[in-house]
């Protein structure tokens, strides 16, 4: 009956494709706003990752992010990429600025996560629910347009989002970057700064390549996934515009 059940919701999506985007967006618009992701768009944040200090301000569409470390600071906004040495500004090649603009854009996306959902170059497609650890959650696969995707356009994410909460707990995505691989986050802690929700996780691999990017959360469950490392984001502060 179960497995009847899964078929029919599947099929249902499939012959409803319309609904399904509905569906799917609000229930991202929920998560945004039950994560206080909605406040993203106009504050001040900063935070150390990887002993690396981060800032980001966004304020009525304009953004600054910028990471520092040693005697080195990458600014990244609307209008491109800088690198300074030292106070001075860096000439550097286009496979430099696009190297450095997808290390820093990378980690201030993941951080801020599920803001930037909402914009225009995400498609959203719900996915068969699921249950881990006994929670049972909406299963939304993310891709992107090429326009306005960003340079990782090709990568597909998921985001299991609490049926109860409207939460983020676990998220997975694709890459083809370094030569592509899959990666898992689970939560690990989560702390609300101005209102905002950050999240810690447990970042895994496939334990072997037959695991795929729809299947990973049943390898989670099996114990089918390695972790290689943590993300944690330590000394959180958050300054709001109103």
């Amino acid at each position: 009956m179960r497995y009847f059940l899964l078929v029919f919701s599947i099929l249902i999506f499939s012959c409803n494709p319309q609904k399904n985007k509905i569906q799917a967006e609000n229930i991202i618009d929920q998560t945004i706003i039950y994560s206080g992701s909605n406040r993203v768009s106009n504050s001040d944040i900063s935070f150390v990752f990887r002993d690396k200090l981060y800032t980001a301000v966004r304020a009525k569409g304009n953004f600054t992010l910028t990471r520092s470390f040693d005697n080195i600071k990458d600014v990244l906004t609307n209008n491109g990429f800088t690198r300074f040495v030292n106070g001075s500004k860096v000439d550097l090649s286009q496979e430099g600025i696009k190297k450095y603009t997808g290390a820093v854009n990378s980690v201030h996306y993941f951080s801020v996560l599920p803001h930037g959902l909402h914009d225009e170059a995400v498609h959203k497609k719900l996915l068969a629910n699921t249950t881990i650890k006994g929670e049972d959650y909406f299963k939304i696969q993310i891709t992107f347009d090429e326009d306005g995707g960003g340079e990782d356009h090709q990568d597909v994410f998921i985001y299991w989002v609490g049926k109860e909460d409207y939460l983020i707990d676990y998220f997975a995505y694709s890459y083809e970057v370094n030569g592509g691989g899959i990666r898992f986050r689970a939560i690990k802690n989560e702390n609300y700064i101005g209102g905002i929700r950050f999240v810690d996780y447990y970042n895994y691999k496939p334990k072997n390549n037959t695991i795929t990017l729809q299947n990973i959360d049943k390898a989670f469950i099996d114990d089918e996934l390695e972790m290689v490392s943590e993300i944690v984001l330590e000394k959180v502060n958050v300054k709001p515009f109103y």
